[in-house]
């Protein structure tokens, strides 16, 4: 066995080694070598009942029991094509009988030839009655052979593995393909150096691949996963120190000016920096003032006043004779942005028109659906260095766009942009110097999360908010209870009449089309959508047209708002909203970031049990905004105190994005807090777990660290290397550097 294993790699494709039907299996999850295949681990493991003593069963019971053949006969079925198999065993005790129902005399040949008398067998099942016989009986146990020694009836009592499955493959086949891979452990892989893992006190590979695929005992079980869940870490975290060892080696301009724009910006503003806005903004400034890139994720509440901050750190880029560029992701976010940084630059934004400052520069915003004429001054301006700030989406990235001295990206709401997209932003730094990047989120990530998914990152939170806004109260409102629902459009109505607005937000356009809600809930561990049973979402289009007739909202100016719309006609409902000419904007969840409507005061979330945590607190972020209180209603068909009931019930009752941030990391791991569409690290999580396997993380980012600070591009370390490699290309295919 020995020299079979030295002549496997690790990497060795699973067609080599397994037959047709297991290596096909073993691909529906995207398993295609060994290395890959013993770090797949079960989806649960089954803890066998105690074994009993035939004597003591009762009907019902699911039992475990060493027993031995005492007699097998088979015959065929008197009412139906088939045969019944007997097979009586006995513990020394008591006898008793193990029934099969079969279709074919092959079936009986089989079982015939695995339980021979006198086999000593392992049975497990539940025991039933027969009728017929008056006795007790088990149908169609599971058996396997054993010995009726202390080793045997450990094994009998070992946890028994439960593979995740695709339709067609069975338990038994999953099973015989790691138990052939396990004849190969000693050339698995060992990205971890031995010296770290006993130093952890945490087994090799080839021990913890055992305890995962064959436990004796629970203990076995944590003792492997262990070895999984901090190889995991270990290799996200070199990750993450190779980048920050790669920043150290590249330059990048050195934002270090103090004004003159940031001084006259400040003295502009119409209300005073908190303490901790300040605090951030200078720990952001000694970042962007090195000569090196800085990789920063600014985090804060809705409303935290993130923005604030970032602009002062472009304006400091401006200052020091660069650009900056703030990318969205989407038009109507992009567009916001730009109404929100010249409006509190004024003066300061108007370079080359009569009315700017002396010292002003130039903010352009560029879109993919701007016109021609437009896109082309644009262009003039960011090419030639004129436009110091330039607001963007997508169409930022293009090769087209060339910046005269980029020296500071800010990325808003990062989870909507992948890996690739920071990464093209980087190229477009001065002459071979990187950009400095800041993200920002307004979904909080706590520490544990933070470390496992953007450790490359230093994260900046805000933690107070400015007060100036006047706040928002949370509510769920049943439809199964109608005076509750009749009671939130009255309110509505109450708040337009007293000249303020309502958005209304559906999780689709249309209700004729399939239903594709974007926020539905995540699937549970068994492949069902926890979502399933829940009534069809509603369309944008038909709740317009419904909510033009109730009385309650009788002469309101409605406008819908939706992502099929263009992007002049998206700018010109958001306008309309702007110059209070539209009351109640029934739109998707492209409003859900970023859009400032100050005298917006009534957030309805129509089906909200399909949105995500953090889609339903961005929500509510939209109201509340001005000096008018916010009121957000998350309006389901859901059965009250039910699941999804309590849960939109906790969302609405938590006091900040904080406090969702954790109900969301306990509810649905770390991926849905940086967002679906990141392309990304995190999305290839398998066996870490953020908030269980918070001090496996902390010591596997000590260990990764100081490996690479020696070894920076792991020449030592050829298993850690390609381990790295497998990581960033399962994470996103064209990653580089992000």
């Amino acid at each position: 066995m020995a020299r079979r294993q030295e002549s496997a790699p690790g990497s060795m494709p699973l067609s080599e080694l397994l037959i047709t039907k297991e290596s096909r299996a073993m691909a529906s999850f995207g398993v295609r070598d060994l290395d890959t295949m013993m770090r797949f681990a079960p989806r649960r493991y089954v803890v066998p009942a105690p074994l009993r003593s035939l004597r003591e069963l009762h009907q019902g019971e699911d039992v475990s029991a060493i027993v031995e053949v005492e007699s097998v006969r088979d015959r065929a079925m008197r009412s139906r094509h088939g045969f019944i198999l007997e097979v009586t065993v006995t513990d020394g005790t008591e006898s008793l009988p193990l029934t099969f129902f079969l279709s074919a005399q092959g079936q009986v040949q089989w079982h015939r030839g695995r339980l021979p008398v006198g086999a000593q067998i392992l049975v497990r099942g539940t025991v039933g009655y027969d009728d017929y016989r008056g006795a007790l009986q088990i149908a169609h146990p599971d058996y396997e052979p054993v010995e009726d020694t202390e080793q045997g009836r450990a094994w009998a009592q070992r946890p028994r593995p439960i593979y995740p499955l695709r339709k067609n493959i069975a338990q038994q086949t999953m099973g015989s393909a790691t138990a052939k891979g396990l004849e190969y452990t000693a050339s698995l892989s060992r990205p971890v150096p031995a010296a770290v893992l006993s130093r952890r006190g945490i087994p090799p590979i080839d021990e913890a691949a055992r305890l995962v695929h064959r436990p004796l005992t629970v203990e076995d079980v944590r003792r492997g996963m262990a070895h999984l869940r901090y190889e995991e870490a270990f290799v996200l975290q070199a990750i993450f120190a190779q980048r920050r060892a790669q920043d150290e080696r590249t330059p990048a301009p050195q934002l270090r000016a103090e004004g003159p724009l940031q001084q006259l910006f400040d003295q502009r503003l119409p209300f005073t920096l908190t303490d901790g806005q300040r605090g951030v903004g200078d720990r952001l400034a000694e970042r962007i003032g090195n000569g090196h890139p800085t990789s920063a994720l600014l985090q804060g509440d809705v409303g935290s006043g993130k923005t604030v901050i970032a602009l002062r750190a472009m304006l400091r880029a401006v200052d020091s004779g660069h650009q900056a560029a703030l990318l969205a992701p989407t038009e109507v976010l992009a567009e916001q942005h730009h109404r929100t940084l010249t409006g509190l630059l004024g003066e300061l934004s108007r370079a080359g028109q009569l009315d700017a400052h002396p010292e002003a520069t130039r903010v352009r915003l560029l879109t993919g659906s701007q016109r021609t004429s437009a896109r082309r001054e644009t262009l003039l301006d960011v090419t030639s260095g004129q436009a110091g700030i330039v607001v963007g989406t997508h169409a930022l990235l293009t090769e087209g766009v060339e910046f005269a001295s980029l020296g500071l990206v800010v990325i808003d709401e990062q989870h909507r942009f992948g890996v690739d997209h920071r990464r093209r932003l980087r190229a477009k730094g001065p002459q071979g110097m990187n950009p400095h990047v800041v993200v920002m989120t307004a979904t909080p990530i706590p520490r544990t999360a933070a470390l496992a998914t953007v450790g490359d990152l230093d994260v900046l939170t805000l933690t107070e908010s400015p007060g100036r806004r006047a706040g928002v109260e949370s509510h769920v409102v049943h439809e199964q209870l109608p005076a509750w629902e009749q009671r939130m459009w009255q309110r509505a109505g109450e708040e337009i009449r007293a000249g303020r607005q309502v958005f209304v937000v559906c999780a689709r356009i249309d209700e004729d089309e399939a239903d594709a809600a974007p926020a539905a809930p995540a699937p549970d561990e068994d492949g069902a959508s926890a979502g399933s049973g829940l009534e069809p979402a509603r369309g944008v289009t038909q709740t317009a047209q419904r909510l033009a007739e109730r009385p309650e909202l009788a002469g309101a100016r409605l406008g819908i708002l939706h992502g099929r719309l263009t992007g002049e006609e998206k700018q010109q409902v958001m306008e309309q909203m702007v110059r209070g000419e539209i009351d109640l904007l029934v739109s998707t969840t492209v409003i859900e970031v970023g859009v400032d409507i100050p005298n917006a005061s009534v957030m309805i979330v129509l089906d909200a049990e399909r949105f995500g945590v953090s889609q339903l607190h961005q929500l509510r972020g939209r109201v509340g905004r001005g000096e008018h209180p916010g009121i957000a209603f998350f309006d389901t068909t859901a059965v009250v105190d039910e699941e999804h009931s309590q849960h939109l019930r906790a969302i609405a009752e938590a006091p900040d994005g904080f406090a969702l941030a954790e109900l969301d990391l306990r509810r649905r791991g770390a991926g849905d807090l940086v967002g679906q569409e990141q392309s990304g690290l995190q999305r290839t999580l398998k066996h870490l777990d953020v908030v269980r396997d918070a001090r496996a993380i902390e010591q596997a980012r000590e260990d990764a660290f100081a490996l690479v600070a020696d070894d920076p591009d792991l020449t030592a370390h050829p298993d850690l290397a390609g381990a790295v490699a497998n990581r960033l290309r399962d994470a996103d295919p064209d990653v580089e550097r992000s």
